[in-house]
């Protein structure tokens, strides 16, 4: 699955096959997150992770938001097929 645009928001699930790996997959998004000093909103339980970015005190989606959500995209990789 890719980005969705939606609500001001960029937003994405992944399907994982249990509640570690859905864990070990969020534990990839501090690197980039901290790296740009923009973190997302995410949450994750058995079997996803869904992730949400937007850049609040802008009121909505900035080039921070498609750099982070590139940036995820290559930290994921290997979990999101």
């Amino acid at each position: 699955m890719t980005w969705i645009e939606k609500d001001n928001a960029l937003e994405r699930e992944i399907r994982t096959p249990d509640f570690l790996s859905a864990f070990n997959l969020v534990s990839r998004l501090v690197a980039p997150a901290e790296a740009l000093n923009h973190h997302p909103d995410v949450a994750f339980g058995w079997g996803y992770v869904r992730i949400r970015l937007t850049t609040h005190d802008a009121g909505g989606l900035t080039d921070k938001d498609r750099t982070l959500a590139a940036r995820i995209d290559e930290a994921i990789k290997p979990f999101a097929g």
